[in-house]
């Protein structure tokens, strides 16, 4: 009885001890839960379910979203703001180097071209008559440099302008400068025919770009419209440290113009002129009979330069030229671009005018022959037909196709009745 009682006892207070163990264990895991959630919501567990939270949250969103919103559009206009600054930087920039390419220039020249000197004696003195050559920039037209990289020769080239009006003339223009032997010329195309065209041909061409408002003058433009383009396009070759041969398509080549060629001067030009006093010029006399004993008044004459044929060097003097007769035609679109031409080149400086202070040469009228020339007198002359120009430009008549194919019958393929149809001037004789 004893032992019973011993053991029930025993077992009574081994499930007590379980008991309290169950239960300090529940208030622990109670405990903890309650620490959890009081870390969680430490505003309460039901205000996370409150109407309060909520709007809170939306609010927050809401201000986040805007405040993007508003970021975003201060960005927007900061980079507006950064592209208009960039390119205010890049028009000062190219002013700024304008300008120091202008800046002393004649004291720039001297210090290039020889130390400063004593006059001399007399009649050993001479002035300088070769500006120096600007210096290339590239980034004007990289990928036209990459082209005149690979074509000229020496640096310099010719180059001529062209669209599909002049095919057939175009045609023969090159056919006579591979005959000759010239690999240093190029074609500025003004629209996607003459490009394939070229191409075709094995023609060194370049294209300008679709959207360039100057290619699209090209493609549409009438020919006194296309002519004006020249001295904008020209502009981008002197930049890029090049001498241009710029050449119209209505020119027979019957030997290389660069084997002729002076090279001293920022401009050779082919001249309209047709002999030595029209040519080179002359003193002409103005007669004003009531002006009395002074009725004679001595004039100096030249016969224009010739806009369709000349060598132009990189110079700052040329690059003026070029941007001046350029100017006028954009203000003056109804005046002609070979009048204007010449008055930049020849007109001196006045009171409210500053002349080009360009040095020229005009070119042999017999070597570089202008039509007037060939018709009215080469060909009625024995001893002058028998001599070979360097070129002909039929820029004086019509029918030029007509006339082009003649002078390579009476040149090249010597036939000399090839040119005895044609009349002198412009009008044929019935």
């Amino acid at each position: 009885m004893i032992g019973g009682r011993r053991e029930g006892g025993l077992m009574r207070k081994a499930s007590q001890s379980v008991v309290k163990s169950r239960i300090l264990i529940a208030v622990a895991i109670g405990i903890s839960i309650g620490c959890l959630f009081a870390f969680l919501y430490p505003h309460g567990f039901l205000s996370f379910y409150s109407p309060a939270f909520h709007s809170q949250v939306l609010s927050s969103k809401c201000e986040s979203s805007h405040r993007l919103n508003e970021l975003k559009a201060e960005y927007a206009a900061e980079l507006e703001k950064n592209e208009e600054l960039r390119q205010q930087v890049k028009e000062l920039t190219e002013k700024v180097r304008l300008a120091e390419q202008k800046k002393d220039h004649a004291q720039k020249q001297v210090e290039a071209l020889g130390k400063w000197r004593k006059a001399g004696p007399s009649g050993t003195v001479k002035g300088l008559r070769t500006n120096p050559t600007v210096i290339p920039d590239e980034p004007v037209n990289p990928r036209l440099a990459v082209i005149l990289e690979a074509v000229a020769v020496g640096r310099e080239l010719i180059v001529a302008l062209a669209n599909w009006k002049v095919k057939e003339s175009l045609e023969i223009w090159f056919t006579n400068i591979k005959r000759v032997g010239i690999t240093n010329y190029l074609v500025v195309a003004l629209d996607d025919k003459i490009t394939e065209f070229c191409k075709s041909n094995n023609v060194p061409v370049f294209t300008r770009d679709a959207n360039d408002g100057i290619a699209s003058i090209g493609r549409t433009g009438n020919n006194h419209a296309v002519s004006g383009l020249k001295f904008h396009i020209l502009r981008e070759f002197l930049q890029l440290g090049y001498s241009v041969l710029l050449s119209d398509i209505d020119i027979v080549y019957l030997q290389n113009p660069f084997d002729y060629l002076y090279r001293d001067s920022d401009l050779e030009s082919m001249t309209d002129g047709h002999d030595n006093m029209t040519a080179y010029g002359f003193d002409d006399v103005f007669d004003e009979p009531a002006m009395g004993w002074a009725r004679y008044a001595h004039t100096m004459r030249i016969w224009v330069f010739n806009s369709g044929f000349f060598y132009i060097r990189p110079t700052i003097p040329s690059i003026e030229l070029l941007d001046r007769v350029a100017g006028r035609l954009a203000k003056e679109p109804k005046s002609w671009d070979q009048a204007v031409f010449n008055e930049e080149l020849f007109f001196p400086s006045h009171l409210g005018y500053e002349g080009l202070h360009a040095a020229r040469r005009t070119m042999d009228f017999y070597l570089f022959m202008n039509s007037k020339v060939l018709f009215k007198t080469v060909r009625k002359d024995d001893r002058l037909s028998k001599l070979k120009p360097v070129i002909v430009h039929v820029n004086y008549h019509p029918n030029k196709l007509q006339r082009m194919k003649a002078v390579m019958e009476f040149y090249v393929d010597g036939n000399r009745d090839a040119l005895k149809p044609f009349p002198d001037g412009s009008e044929w004789e019935w």
